[in-house]
Formats: structure tokens, C-alpha cells, sequence
């Protein structure tokens, strides 16, 4: 199925007797208006800050969670998936992989519809939980590179 684990726009049985869509991650970018970014970084050299950046740039709300920042591009930072007080559309994932999984189960308590591991990120029990969990997952891909590649904005 291509480079992460998400398969084709098409229904795809689940094993519970019950059928969903799987969005293509393209289809999860163009959906999503709140990214909510677990790790993201202060250090301006780090992807876990760029990435964010450059998804704000171009129209995304980003949400940060990090548990020792107050706030990052210009938005206020939650401790935890928990904190965050509104919905999100997509978790993005800068943590380790042996971190994923936890940070999976969160997303899922929280009604996330959606869970992207950024690239070198790759939990084979994340993705069992999300799903079970029935939301979409997409990992070892980069939000910014598939942005550019599909030219998607939210901007205008």
C-alpha cells in the first residue's frame, strides 16, 4: 500500500463486522482544519518545528502539545491530548515510536478522527489500536512533503 499504512479511498471490511472508508492521506490533509501536534519542538531546527510551521503557513490551525512549552507559533500549549479543550481533525505524531502507542490511545479518548506519525515513525500496535479504534492512520510520511505533493492550502 505505498510508503505509510493507509490504504486507498475505497470501503475496506473491518474485522468487527462493520465496513468504513480509509482516507488516503491526502483525503485526511484536505479534511482536516485543526492538526494537533504532539512534540512539537521550540528548536527552529528541528522537523517537529518546521512541519508545523510551514502546515500553519499555509491555512491548518496548529495545536501544540508539549509538556514544557507554553506556547509555540503563536498558540497557546497543551500538556497533554487530554488538555486540549475543542475538537481536533488529526493528531500528528514527534515522538518516538515507543511513544505512539500511548499517544494513539489518547487520540482515540479524545474522538480524534484521524493519527499521522511522522516520518522514521512506525508502531505496528499503534496502528492495531487505531484500527480498532476505527480512525484513519497514516505513519512514516511527512504532513508537510504530502501537503506539497498534493498542492493542498487551506489559505484564501
Amino acid at each position: 500500500m505505498g510508503r505509510g499504512a493507509v490504504g486507498d479511498w475505497r470501503a475496506e471490511p473491518a474485522r468487527h463486522g462493520y465496513s468504513r472508508r480509509v482516507r488516503s492521506p491526502e483525503q485526511i490533509l484536505a479534511d482536516s482544519a485543526v492538526i494537533a501536534v504532539v512534540g512539537a519542538s521550540r528548536d527552529p531546527s528541528k522537523a517537529a518545528h518546521r512541519v508545523p510551521a510551514e502546515m500553519q503557513r499555509y491555512g491548518w490551525r496548529i495545536v501544540p502539545v508539549n509538556p514544557t512549552a507554553d506556547e509555540l507559533f503563536g498558540e497557546p500549549v497543551y500538556r497533554s491530548l487530554a488538555d486540549i479543550p475543542h475538537p481536533v481533525d488529526l493528531v500528528d505524531v514527534f515522538r518516538p515510536a515507543e511513544d505512539a502507542v500511548d499517544v494513539v490511545r489518547q487520540a482515540v479518548a479524545i474522538g480524534a478522527p484521524a493519527v499521522w506519525l511522522q516520518l522514521g515513525i512506525v508502531s505496528p500496535e499503534a496502528r492495531q489500536i487505531a484500527e480498532e479504534a476505527g480512525i484513519d492512520y497514516v505513519e512514516n510520511r511527512c504532513l508537510a512533503v504530502e501537503r506539497a505533493a498534493a498542492n493542498l492550502t487551506r489559505l484564501g
